[in-house]
């Protein structure tokens, strides 16, 4: 049996291909499906497998190791190499080497060897738009303003996919550590694809003097908020933000991760996560909150999927609970820590595209 190998180019050439609603579908049958999995006490533990990473120390990296099974779309181990803080200064602006071995079902075999480098920013990404378009449905007006925490690929990605769905947005603002390369280059590349109709801004965190009354206007401006970072003080007080705001918390996966405020969290009455299990144990906003289980709602119960239609390629908004949620507070947030089975589903997904097209290099193991 032979094995289709997917190069970075490989797999932007591949991504490039898939819509922001073909992500957002593809996402939006994973969450259904581990909400059903997690309140069905019936169902067969085999469908949905998420062990605990497993890490092995290297020379520069940390190596993490993520397998993942969801039945619907088959198993996958993401492998990511973190460099070590003490790693030379080269390899660490080399990024976070990523690679998903994808396995087939029926033989076992590796069908699949995927450079996974933007891939996790892409499925997250891919989440908090499902989420947002959730949570905004039933809306009087779309969004014109966004502001962005960070520079690094999970921000890319993510005003890649909301700029190319939401046609309203004519304002982005992003807030970084430092105006360096990084920011650069991501304005550079966002103006080269929507600069004819979105202004970009980048301005420095922490905010002070002047730079402060900016941050204050552009969050009280803000309909959707997107951060993150690795900051474990929040990135700025609750009071900048303006009733009706939406925000996607992106960033922390540890207990002392916090990118907002208890009293933001609280202002939001029940917070939306990916993984009410997962965000218990790692989201550092709502550990030092002490959100109650009550308060988590988990995104794949806010829609419906028809699963006696297997061409179904459509979700929809449970409207009256969207409307009650919203209803229990003045903003809604979304909370993502991320989980294996995104990984899953977007690799498949990435390899059954590349075949139909023809994309990628075969080898005989």
């Amino acid at each position: 049996m032979s094995t289709l190998i997917l190069s970075a180019a490989d797999v932007d050439r591949v991504v490039s291909q898939f819509t922001p609603k073909d992500l957002v579908q593809l996402m939006a049958k994973v969450f259904w499906e581990l909400n059903r999995f997690s309140q069905d006490t019936q169902s067969n533990q085999d469908d949905i497998v998420q062990p605990h990473r497993l890490t092995i120390p290297m020379q520069n990296h940390t190596a993490l190791f993520m397998p993942s099974r969801i039945a619907s779309f088959g198993t996958a181990i993401k492998v990511v190499s973190v460099p070590t803080a003490t790693a030379p200064p080269e390899v660490r602006q080399r990024g976070l080497p990523a690679s998903t071995l994808v396995f087939d079902e029926t033989t076992g075999a590796v069908n699949g060897i995927v450079n996974a480098g933007t891939l996790t920013a892409l499925r997250n990404a891919a989440g908090s738009l499902l989420a947002t378009r959730t949570l905004l449905y039933p809306v009087e007006k779309y969004p014109r303003k966004l502001v962005a925490f960070g520079a690094g690929a999970q921000i890319a990605a993510h005003l890649s996919l909301f700029l190319d769905f939401y046609f309203t947005i004519t304002e982005v603002a992003i807030f970084n550590r430092s105006k360096n390369a990084r920011v650069s280059s991501l304005i550079a590349s966002l103006k080269a694809k929507f600069g004819e109709r979105v202004a970009f801004s980048a301005h420095i965190l922490p905010a002070v003097d002047g730079e402060r009354a900016v941050l204050q206007q552009a969050l009280h401006n803000a309909d959707i908020v997107i951060t993150a970072t690795s900051s474990t003080e929040p990135l700025f007080p609750s009071s900048f933000i303006s009733s009706g705001t939406h925000l996607c918390l992106i960033g922390s996966y540890k207990p002392s991760m916090h990118e907002i405020d208890t009293d933001l969290v609280r202002r939001a009455g029940t917070i939306v996560v990916d993984s009410r299990e997962a965000c218990k144990t790692e989201a550092g906003e709502l550990i030092a909150a002490k959100v109650a289980d009550e308060d988590l709602v988990e995104l794949g119960s806010l829609f419906e999927i028809n699963e006696q239609d297997p061409t179904s390629k459509s979700w929809t908004p449970h409207k009256s609970e969207v409307i009650r949620l919203r209803s229990k507070g003045d903003v809604t947030i979304f909370k993502s820590v991320g989980v294996g089975i995104q990984d899953v589903a977007i690799a498949h997904a990435v390899v059954a595209r590349a075949k139909s097209m023809g994309v990628g290099t075969y080898v005989d193991l």
